[in-house]
């Protein structure tokens, strides 16, 4: 696959999980500081790994709210979140993994994710 149907690919995914909506404003907000970078993590992130055979796409949700959870990112926790969501997990599916985010991961940290999970959920609801 070459850069450019790797970013079609990547492009096509990115859409799936995270919603047009997400997706529509981060090109929207793209500039010349920041293109390069949408570019390599549409490629790389959405058309090189998220595309892989290897894993679902609930199982890759499931550890990328893990790590995310982890290293307290808490905004791209909470977008993905949403995307888990699309992605077919339940609320409680989503608790169950930051559950095992506080025993591996420390109490602390999945605190700070269920508050981030806790808000993600309500908006979606809305």
């Amino acid at each position: 696959m070459d850069d450019r149907e790797r970013h079609e690919a990547g492009m096509t995914v990115r859409r799936q999980v995270l919603g047009d909506a997400h997706v529509d404003r981060a090109i929207a907000g793209t500039d010349e500081l920041t293109a390069d970078f949408q570019d390599l993590i549409t490629r790389y992130a959405w058309g090189e790994i998220w595309t892989r055979p290897g894993l679902d796409r609930r199982t890759r949700s499931c550890v990328t709210l893990a790590v995310l959870a982890t290293l307290h990112h808490d905004e791209e926790l909470a977008m993905h979140v949403r995307a888990a969501l699309r992605n077919g997990l339940t609320s409680h599916e989503v608790s169950e993994v930051l559950l095992q985010v506080g025993v591996y991961a420390g109490v602390p940290a999945a605190n700070r994710a269920f508050k981030v999970a806790r808000e993600a959920l309500r908006q979606e609801d809305q």
